[in-house]
């Protein structure tokens, strides 16, 4: 399946497609006034097969030189998550939750987590979105994730001259060529195909997450997480099994 190329959304996939998109709305929507957060919590069953697509595991890439990624390239349980480093929920998950399952799970060979560019919010998101895809060009992509989401780092705005301090943060080597990768047509290109992916699934907000081909939408708690990678796991070693 070429890369670029989104997955054609079929049968029960378009239910998938349809339950994240709506879920997802529903779990990153502004707040409404006296709100604390959101009360949205995709349905993670102790069944390993519910709510999964088979379909929509076609989506994890598994490609071993993939920059933007995290974990073995065959690891039985892939995270995809589809984010915008404007968004708020997105960040929450990024200092509150992904550090907690890149413990647990990457460190072990269970977990895989993919990024995705899904940039929503205008010229901003996606000029991030950009320099995210440049930096990990040389290697540094996951420390300028680190950056861009620390508390408060999106109320900076991500304007050049805040894209390029962030670059020096994450240790980005060679500024000129992080620069000119972040408004190359390779980075602009790369995002048009992880924007083209989300907007296949069905996704319409972020965070928006597939794992093992279950959609789970919205910075959930921790535990949404767990339970769905310790389903999948133990689906896969099942499956593994003669």
């Amino acid at each position: 399946m070429p890369k670029s190329k989104p997955v054609v959304i079929v049968s029960g996939v378009a239910v998938a497609a349809a339950l994240l998109g709506l879920v997802s709305y529903t779990a990153t929507k502004p707040s409404s006034p006296g709100a604390s957060g959101s009360s949205a919590v995709a349905e993670v069953s102790a069944d390993p097969s519910a709510g999964v697509y088979p379909e929509l595991e076609a989506y994890a890439r598994r490609d071993a030189s993939d920059k933007l990624a995290l974990g073995r390239a065959d690891a039985p349980v892939v995270l995809i998550e589809y984010a915008d480093f404007k968004c708020g929920y997105c960040g929450k998950f990024a200092r509150d939750t992904e550090p907690v399952l890149i413990r647990k799970y990457v460190g072990n060979g269970t977990l895989r987590i993919e990024w995705r560019n899904f940039p929503i919010f205008g010229e901003e998101s996606e000029a991030v979105a950009r320099a995210s895809w440049a930096a990990g060009q040389q290697g540094r992509f996951w420390q300028f994730h680190k950056a861009a989401y620390a508390e408060g780092a999106k109320e900076k705005g991500f304007g050049k001259d805040r894209l390029a301090a962030l670059a020096k943060e994450a240790g980005v080597p060679d500024a000129a060529r992080f620069a000119k990768d972040t408004e190359g047509p390779a980075a602009r290109k790369a995002v048009r195909a992880d924007q083209e992916q989300g907007y296949s699934l069905g996704a319409t907000s972020t965070p928006s997450f597939l794992v093992n081909g279950r959609p789970i939408a919205g910075a959930q708690p921790l535990e949404t997480f767990t339970e769905a990678i310790d389903a999948a796991a133990k689906a896969a070693a099942a499956k593994d099994r003669p």
